[in-house]
């Protein structure tokens, strides 16, 4: 594990085992196998909490996500749903409000943020956990992996944020059978879709989470990351963002340039690349302070 030194410590998590593989890159594992890492309300909350973290800290330039055991995430946790709604019908109130993050489920589905997150689909994503890597910036799976919306098969809606992207994502046709079937579609057929970068090997059962191809492609795609300039890869990310949530593609552009253009220049990284460049040595990149 590479040594860091943060401006401050990351936030406890209970459901989350955070750690730090390589320089500038965090991994966090959701870690509760036996339940297929369904997710708490507790637990959402706590992940928003490292995601903005995350942001925050100069360090780290790129994070990683993939599931303990065999499943990525089967998204909420339904017992305690259930017994949330017991309450109610029982009228006792409960301690805080629980409404989800304003960032999505497990603060990452509708998570504009700052810096790239690289999915690494392990098995079982349903519900919530495919929410979650419908809006991630990169997704690599391994082969085994299934992804199902399943949501109406139940009598709720997938309403964490992943709809309206997926359908710009993989198109209508495609979203809207996900979603109105409830039906599981595979890693081949996703990566068939658009929807996965890459698709790996699947690892065997009793191997380390950083030994599964899949993390190892994941941490691959990091480390290309984070040879490049941290601004660089803050704004150019920004802008993909831009065209995604923007019905015009000119306007995004504008958002983007006004938002971006000025701030980005006058940092040391932009004027470091283009001299590196020049004088044909490896670019010594900052933290970025954006």
């Amino acid at each position: 594990m590479a040594q860091h030194t943060f401006n401050r410590q990351p936030p406890t998590q209970n459901y989350g085992l955070v750690s730090f593989p390589a320089q500038h890159v965090m991994l966090v594992v959701f870690n509760r196998p036996k339940a297929l890492n369904a997710m708490t309300s507790d637990a959402e909350y706590e992940l928003e909490a490292l995601w903005e973290w995350y942001d925050e800290e100069p360090s780290l330039r790129c994070a990683i996500v993939t599931g303990a055991g065999r499943a990525f995430c089967a998204g909420m946790d339904l017992k305690e749903w259930n017994q949330i709604n017991q309450r109610k019908r029982d009228g006792i109130p409960e301690k805080r409000p629980m409404d989800p993050p304003t960032t999505g489920f497990g603060g990452l589905s509708r998570r504009s943020g700052k810096k790239p997150i690289i999915a690494a689909v392990n098995g079982l994503a349903m519900g919530g956990g495919f929410e979650i890597i419908a809006n991630l910036d990169l997704i690599v799976a391994a082969k085994s992996a299934t992804f199902a919306l399943p949501e109406a098969k139940i009598g709720v809606v997938a309403n964490a944020g992943s709809l309206p992207r997926l359908a710009r994502t993989i198109g209508r046709p495609r979203a809207t059978e996900m979603a109105l079937t409830g039906r599981s579609i595979s890693a081949a057929e996703a990566r068939e879709f658009g929807f996965l970068n890459a698709v790996t090997e699947d690892a065997p059962a009793d191997s380390d989470v950083l030994e599964r191809p899949v993390v190892q492609k994941a941490l691959e795609y990091a480390a290309l990351i984070i040879k490049n300039s941290p601004d660089s890869v803050i704004v150019s990310r920004a802008g993909i963002l831009a065209g995604w949530e923007h019905g015009s593609a000119e306007n995004a552009v504008r958002v983007h340039r006004q938002t971006w253009d000025k701030i980005m220049a006058d940092g040391h990284n932009f004027h470091e690349g283009v001299q590196a460049f020049v004088e044909k040595r490896a670019p010594r990149w900052v933290d970025s302070k954006l």
